[in-house]
């Protein structure tokens, strides 16, 4: 195995305690998964007839990959990962009992990463869903 000397090695350790633990950013940290940002949800408003029925919720946002979900009420709801910006879950009266103010969020379980300084996983912001 060829070691750079003298200077270079300097700086490769330099520019390894400087890379944030941010995941997108730290290419040091392997498995590890980014936090989901979520911006919106659609629809905002639903009336509980189509709770009832069960209802499409789409959650745009950035972050998400294939173990993300949707979190209603504090219930994870059935969710599929059509990109990296968009989530789409199912949503029935198991998450949602009754017309009301819902808190929506998504959640990331955290990653296998050993790493130190990397974060991984975690909860987004959450907003209200109302249902009337």
């Amino acid at each position: 195995m060829c070691r750079p000397k003298g200077r270079a090695t300097g700086l490769l350790v330099l520019v390894m305690l400087l890379l944030p633990g941010c995941n997108a950013l730290n290419p040091l940290c392997d498995s590890a998964r980014p936090s989901p940002v979520m911006t919106s949800i659609k629809p905002t408003t639903v009336p509980y007839a189509a709770v009832v029925k069960t209802f499409q919720l789409t959650v745009t946002g950035s972050h998400f990959v294939a173990a993300s979900a949707i979190v209603v009420h504090g219930v994870q709801v059935a969710t599929t990962v059509p990109s990296s910006t968009q989530l789409v879950g199912t949503v029935s009266t198991v998450a949602i009992p009754s017309p009301g103010m819902f808190t929506v969020y998504v959640s990331t379980p955290s990653g296998n990463s050993g790493n130190l300084g990397c974060s991984s996983g975690g909860n987004s912001s959450s907003v209200t869903l109302l249902v009337d």
